[in-house]
């Protein structure tokens, strides 16, 4: 029989592997936040002190940047710090917090794809009306309602999940509050809450998603029917960094949180978790910079100036 106290606080049970496996999963973790941190700032840094890319891709790219900034700060620290401590207790309130900043985030990605894939078809399908149609004050509407859309999703997810009742145990098998992982410690009925949670879930990660594939089926047409191969190649480059972090992020997502019913605890879901939550974000600067040639060379210039420099 369950426990029928209610709880306020649980215990993140993390990775069960012996310490030396345990240690080195730190060491990567820390060394994988710290590079993503700073490869994201690097992006922001270069998209904003570079007149030559003030458009719209880059634009984006910038909000994406920020947005993978405070995505593996969610979760990542929180476990660090509990790890090195030895004190892996997250009280009810930070855990929901938790979860309502990470859902947040990844929601607002899915809309913040979308939105880089209608850039890239405009500019490819519709380029002479593109300046007219991608203007600031556009791509500053198409980022707020990335972020607000994103945010107002898990709000209600979110809201619904803290209202249940959680009884012991109360050991979380995650390294950080998810949701399947923390319904199942409800020891109340999680038929609404689940029911909610995957209604919501597919509009935010399947409309986004049918963008996209409707943008790039587009984009795939237009540049089939392009006369030149130089006009081909040049729209093939500047889609293919985009459309490889959308089939990275969506694989991932469509498998832990497109289900109707909560997720039993496994470690393929946590070994999932850690590749979308921490590997994917250290992964889309790279995947962004070593695809795009301005960019490229925007960073050549700007380590040999620091080079002559010193």
């Amino acid at each position: 029989m369950k426990n029928q106290t209610a709880i306020n606080e649980f215990i993140l049970l993390g990775f069960s592997y012996g310490l030396q496996v345990q240690t080195l999963l730190y060491l990567v973790l820390l060394v994988t936040y710290v590079v993503t941190i700073t490869e994201n700032v690097i992006i922001i840094f270069v998209v904003k002190s570079n007149h030559q890319l003030q458009k719209p891709m880059y634009y984006f790219l910038g909000n994406l940047s920020f947005l993978e900034i405070w995505y593996v700060t969610v979760t990542l620290p929180r476990y660090l710090c509990g790890f090195w401590s030895q004190s892996m207790t997250i009280s009810f309130s930070s855990c929901m917090t938790q979860l309502y900043f990470f859902i947040s985030l990844i929601c607002t990605e899915c809309v913040l794809l979308a939105v880089m894939a209608y850039d890239r078809y405009l500019a490819v399908c519709h380029p002479l009306r593109y300046p007219a149609i991608m203007t600031h004050n556009s791509c500053f509407q198409l980022s707020i309602l990335a972020w607000v859309g994103g945010f107002s999703i898990s709000l209600v997810k979110v809201s619904f999940i803290s209202r249940l009742t959680f009884c012991g145990p109360q050991i979380i098998n995650h390294f950080f509050c998810d949701i399947s992982p923390v319904l199942n410690l409800s020891c109340t009925d999680t038929s609404l809450a689940e029911a909610v949670d995957f209604a919501l879930a597919l509009v935010i990660l399947l409309v986004p998603l049918l963008i996209i594939v409707f943008s790039y089926c587009c984009i795939l047409s237009t540049i089939l029917h392009m006369p030149s191969a130089h006009g081909r190649n040049k729209a093939f480059s500047t889609c293919t960094s985009h459309f490889t972090v959308v089939i990275i992020f969506f694989s991932s997502t469509l498998f832990m949180y497109a289900r109707p019913r909560r997720i039993q605890p496994f470690n393929l879901n946590k070994t999932v978790s850690v590749f979308y939550a921490v590997f994917t974000p250290a992964l889309n600067p790279l995947i962004y910079c070593l695809r795009n040639k301005e960019v490229k060379e925007i960073l050549r210039k700007m380590i040999s100036t620091s080079c002559s420099a010193h």
